[in-house]
């Protein structure tokens, strides 16, 4: 059984996530539709590539993504079909897909071409509908579109190492529901450049000396609970389960104690610098 997903800015409140579902079920009752978010902030591309990269991996080969973020059709927002990873997807050319893309290569891609078919402004609906559908009964990607090579690249939505090899600049890419800011800087990255030597994180007027590898690290369970000092309220820097320079709140609350966003004041596209030693 075919399985498509949906990313969205769509949020709950309208009908436009009840009439894609509502489409999709009337070409293919049988089918499994998920729902990945539909709280993407408006036309946030790079927000939206932090979502759905993260999650379609949980998901079975073959699957299919639709991805409605800034998906009205122009003549320099055209719309893609693309094999990545065994995986479907099915975005505009607005550059999430150089994101999605930024470590696997595409198999194939293609610009949908039936674009006669669309009788509203509602893209999602006319057009990605249709071309998951046709993906999910089995259908080839050459029959919806021709090949290409060349997609939108936003290159500057990577970090930046200076010529000495001893900074990296990142951006914040992203602010979890507990307020948690996500750099663009990997793990992968962050060794390679740092190469086991000191650093320090900073990002406006906060520092961090250190990156733990989860929300508890820091806490010696070895000491008894009260002589262990402040808990809640910690601040660190972590790499989080995506493999990504994480700075949080430990067990924050964004609607009464604060977040990592709100208390360091950090928010999409803010910079994040780590500074290392010398050898």
């Amino acid at each position: 059984m075919a399985i498509i997903t949906l990313t969205t800015d769509f949020g709950e409140k309208d009908y436009f996530v009840g009439a894609v579902k509502g489409a999709i079920y009337n070409e293919l009752p049988d089918v499994r539709i998920v729902d990945i978010s539909h709280s993407v902030s408006p036309f946030h591309i790079s927000e939206a590539a932090y979502i759905i990269k993260n999650a379609y991996k949980s998901f079975p080969k073959g699957s299919i993504h639709i991805i409605g973020i800034d998906s009205e059709f122009t003549p320099e927002n055209k719309h893609l079909a693309v094999l990545l990873d065994d995986h479907y997807f099915i975005c505009a050319n607005n550059g999430i897909l150089s994101l999605l893309a930024s470590e696997i290569k595409p198999e194939k891609i293609v610009e949908i071409n039936i674009h006669e078919a669309i009788e509203t402004n509602f893209p999602v609906l006319d057009v990605f509908v249709k071309v998951a559908c046709h993906l999910a009964r089995g259908g080839t990607l050459e029959v919806i579109g021709k090949n290409i090579k060349e997609i939108k690249y936003l290159k500057q939505f990577e970090p930046i190492i200076n010529t000495e090899k001893n900074q990296i600049i990142g951006l914040v890419i992203y602010v979890d529901n507990y307020g948690n800011v996500v750099t663009n800087i990997s793990r992968k990255l962050f060794e390679s450049v740092g190469k086991g030597r000191n650093y320090i994180i900073s990002a406006r007027m906060v520092t961090f000396p250190k990156i733990y590898g989860a929300y508890s690290d820091w806490i010696n369970f070895d000491v008894e609970k009260d002589q262990r000092g402040e808990e809640d309220g910690k601040k660190l820097a972590l790499f989080n389960s995506a493999g990504y320079i994480e700075l949080a709140i430990y067990k924050s609350n964004p609607s009464t104690v604060g977040s990592a966003s709100t208390l360091f004041g950090l928010e999409h596209r803010d910079t994040i610098t780590i500074k290392f030693d010398e050898k």
